[in-house]
């Protein structure tokens, strides 16, 4: 018997997975909300953008997520970012979520803010911070701001519904604004949004419970979360994760692990991996997905395999938009070793400017 035979077949990737809100996956792959710069200034939808996303929706994804799309101009964290901050970009919207859904795909819109780590000189002020930040410049937000915010984020979640999405996924993961307020390295407040664990998870608390409230349970809900870095503690990121399964508050967790076989770094937790801790927690009908140098077939295997519900795929699904038409179709598949050609990019879906932005990253692009 094949490794891939001896799984349940309810935990196979070829397995279609229902969410509590109704929405079924018909496989177990969903495309990370990835950075790619091809949308316009003013966060209006771009045909590039339009074409790389549907591409990986044609290309077998279960569910497409868009980039991290911000719920304020102010938190905008990188140029040509898809923007779900006003109803000029409904338009973009609504023409994206019905091809994904056209293909069999869940469309998904992750919502998002950079706080202080937007750019000055992108968004053309200080950023803003839960409290003022003098490496970055950053300002700290007034009690009335965050209240926006909040309510910002759940305006986006209306917006990303009136335009046809399935769901939406709250970024809270990678040293971004909820992160910066869950993290008592970056949240440094005396008012109830700071000092304990509780203060520190309410802005994530409250705005998932306004988009439960204003978009309904049969809206798909997500979080992503990230332990490690940016002050986080493995344990208070655990916790908040199970507060939102109890608070009955996600349809599913995205957890990014950066490596998702490694060990945790702090000490005092090195007995079993960061992946295990997570799919540990008491669930119910919560799914979970995990990101982190999922890359092969294999790997695909070995993380549904330890009790996670689907994978998350990022840099193997810039390689190759039918990553996971390749996998189901070759148990050995490996994604084609970087660096690759910006031909193979160009050819994969990806614009000029995110070929651009993927030569950033070191020996991700061949050199000319």
């Amino acid at each position: 018997m094949s490794e891939s035979e001896s799984f349940q077949p309810d935990r196979r990737l070829d397995q279609p997975l229902q969410f509590k809100s109704g929405q079924q996956m018909k496989n177990r792959f969903m495309l990370a909300p990835l950075t790619n710069s091809q949308s316009h200034a003013d966060g209006r939808l771009s045909d590039e953008e339009f074409h790389w996303l549907t591409m990986r929706a044609k290309g077998q994804f279960g569910l497409t997520m868009t980039c991290a799309a911000h719920v304020q101009a102010v938190g905008q964290g990188f140029p040509g970012q898809l923007g779900i901050f006003g109803d000029e970009h409904l338009e973009g919207h609504r023409r994206l979520a019905r091809a994904i859904k056209d293909e069999d795909s869940i469309a998904v819109v992750q919502l998002y803010h950079a706080g202080m780590r937007s750019p000055k000189e992108l968004i053309g002020e200080p950023p803003v911070c839960p409290s003022e930040d003098a490496e970055t410049g950053s300002r700290a937000l007034s009690l009335a701001e965050v209240h926006q915010l909040r309510d910002d984020f759940i305006a986006g979640a209306v917006r990303s519904q009136q335009a046809g999405y399935d769901g939406v996924e709250i970024h809270g993961a990678h040293g971004y604004i909820v992160c910066q307020f869950l993290s008592p390295e970056t949240n440094q407040r005396d008012d109830e949004y700071g000092g304990s664990l509780e203060n520190r998870q309410r802005l994530l608390m409250e705005i998932a419970a306004g988009i439960r409230s204003q978009c309904g349970a049969d809206f798909l809900l997500g979080v992503r979360v990230s332990p490690e870095r940016f002050g986080m503690q493995l344990q208070e990121v655990l916790d908040t994760c199970q507060l939102l399964i109890d608070r009955d508050l996600v349809d599913f967790l995205d957890i990014s692990l950066w490596d998702s076989f490694k060990l945790p770094a702090e000490e005092e937790h090195q007995e079993q991996s960061l992946l295990d801790y997570f799919a540990q927690l008491q669930r119910g009908q919560v799914m979970l997905t995990v990101a982190g140098r999922i890359r092969t077939a294999a790997e695909c295997r070995a993380v549904i395999a330890s009790d996670v519900d689907f994978v998350t795929i990022g840099r193997a699904a810039i390689l190759h938009h039918d990553f996971p038409k390749k996998v189901l179709q070759n148990p050995d598949f490996e994604p084609i070793a970087n660096p690759v050609s910006r031909d193979h990019l160009l050819a994969e879906g990806l614009s000029p400017v995110f070929v651009d932005y993927m030569n950033s990253w070191k020996g991700f692009v061949a050199e000319d």
